[in-house]
């Protein structure tokens, strides 16, 4: 059997009290999802590069890319009203974006893309976001991005491996 993790890319930008969000379409014509600036990371291209290339093609910025805020696994067969049969792992990264450079709609967006927007964190729950990652988008801003004790809880655990 042969098995196949897609890795993506995300840019998690913040700005005061919201989050840049890219806006599509849904194919199946039931309204809107949004999703982070995101995408896969392509042969030769390491993650930073990836997140810069996503941020650039989607939201048209350009960005600093920082220390890994969020992770996310996708598994198709665990979820019954899943969209994607791709087994997925998305790292987050926390972003800033470089002085002189503002957030729009991409010259060549992505067909089902129709906007770039600024979504305030008290707004999460009324959209659909993919991955439905609201409610730790929120508490990792209320932890407080960055902090030691956050980076303790959340991020080393992921780090021990046997061997």
């Amino acid at each position: 059997m042969k098995f196949h993790i897609r890795v993506r890319a995300c840019a998690l930008i913040i700005k005061d009290d919201s989050v840049l969000l890219i806006e599509f379409n849904d194919t199946d014509g039931t309204g809107t999802h949004y999703n982070l600036p995101a995408g896969g990371v392509e042969p030769g291209e390491t993650i930073m590069e990836a997140v810069q290339r996503e941020a650039r093609e989607e939201a048209s910025v350009e960005v600093e890319v920082g220390m890994l805020a969020l992770v996310s696994e996708h598994v198709p067969y665990l979820h019954e009203t899943s969209t994607s049969a791709v087994h997925g792992l998305s790292l987050m990264f926390e972003c800033t974006i470089k002085p002189g450079s503002t957030p729009k709609m991409p010259v060549h967006p992505d067909p089902n893309q129709i906007g770039v927007k600024w979504v305030r964190f008290d707004q999460l729950d009324k959209i659909v976001l993919y991955p439905n990652i609201k409610a730790q988008i929120i508490e990792y801003v209320e932890k407080g991005r960055r902090s030691l004790d956050y980076i303790e809880e959340h991020l080393l655990p992921l780090q021990k491996v046997e061997v």
